[in-house]
């Protein structure tokens, strides 16, 4: 009986051909999952020189923040001296003028 390819063979090329068609199909969907995998890749990589880069830059901030902290508070500390003599009268003036002072220039820069 070989009706429709069901004799001695013609089973069996039949399921190798469904077989190949499987196979065809899975290495298809693998390159694409490949294609995938590696876009992932290289954007974890790109994501992590981009955390440490940002990291560099907080620190580099932080750095400079303590550094300007370090200089205001010695700023704050001579003020306060200048304050506790007798030199108060001069130090308000000092002070309005720059208050005067910053006030032009904000008014300079509103004005643009």
């Amino acid at each position: 009986m070989r009706r429709a390819g069901l004799g001695e063979g013609g089973s069996g090329n039949y399921v190798a051909s469904g077989y190949s068609v499987y196979e065809e199909e899975n290495e298809h969907l693998q390159e694409g999952l490949r294609a995938k995998v590696s876009a992932l890749k290289s954007l974890t990589i790109d994501i992590g020189t981009e955390v440490k880069y940002q990291n560099k830059v907080l620190e580099d901030m932080d750095s400079d923040f303590d550094s300007t902290g370090g200089l205001l508070g010695a700023t704050i500390g001579r003020v306060k001296q200048l304050s506790r003599g007798s030199q108060t009268k001069l130090l308000c003036y000092m002070l309005l003028f720059c208050l005067f002072v910053f006030f032009i220039l904000y008014w300079f820069i509103k004005l643009r």
